[in-house]
């Protein structure tokens, strides 16, 4: 289990325009949930949430120990990170919103899997890894999640395939996918279409244009065809 500390402070600032005052002295809001508890409205610090999110890969699924200044309730408060929002034009962390656990109970949460390796497949046979899911939910201890899960692809040949019942998991934690669905598998190369070979002395066919009579109506309103086209006569020379 990843286990982060993180402190707070309890925010007064409610509404659009203190908010974003917030934001501007390097805070970023937040709200932790808990099931039977006052939801509380939280102020982090910027750099530091910042911080643990570039160190952390698989954030959402670490548990926070929170501690919140000026909170007499408690010292800290386990929690896991239910969303991040973030801005659409910069990218900044614009709000965060966390969920209290307990410890003692079985929570569902999603851990990426990783591959370790260069198959057979792949190095010999010219093949490609193809990474079907990557990651799956789990079901276990807040305290035993794991950061990730490892399958070593190193022997896998062409058309070889590792599905969910073939992951290695440590004792007490249960995948909730499909056990049949396929986590990954090396794929053959796509073959490319060769050029057909024009055969020598044969002369590319070029398709025959038809081309439309033109008519033109007479004057009594019936299609007459198109008068050709009249020639000037010649000048006669001159004796």
């Amino acid at each position: 289990m990843e286990e982060i500390s993180l402190s707070a402070q309890l925010r007064e600032e409610l509404g659009r325009a203190k908010v974003k005052n917030l934001r501007e002295t390097g805070f970023v809001p937040a709200v932790i949930y808990a099931a039977g508890k006052e939801t509380l409205s939280l102020k982090v610090s910027k750099s530091e949430l910042i911080q643990l999110v570039h160190q952390h890969h698989n954030i959402e699924s670490a548990v926070i120990h929170l501690k919140v200044k000026g909170d007499s309730k408690a010292k800290s408060r386990p929690c896991l990170i239910k969303e991040i929002q973030y801005d659409p034009v910069h990218g900044e962390i614009i709000h965060v919103d966390l969920n209290e656990i307990s410890l003692t109970k079985v929570i569902k949460v999603n851990i990426p899997v990783v591959a370790k390796g260069e198959p057979v497949g792949v190095k010999q046979e010219g093949g490609s890894l193809e990474h079907n899911l990557w990651e799956v939910e789990i079901e276990c201890l807040p305290t035993s999640i794991p950061q990730n899960i490892e399958v070593d692809v190193s022997n896998m040949k062409m058309g070889d395939a590792v599905h969910v019942k073939d992951l290695p998991v440590p004792p007490g934690v249960k995948i909730l996918n499909d056990p049949e669905a396929a986590v990954l598998s090396v794929a053959a190369p796509m073959k490319e279409e060769a050029p057909v070979e024009a055969v020598e002395g044969e002369i590319p066919q070029e398709p025959e244009v038809i081309k439309e009579k033109k008519e033109v109506p007479s004057e009594e309103g019936e299609q007459a065809e198109e008068p050709k086209e009249k020639k000037e006569p010649k000048e006669k020379k001159q004796e």
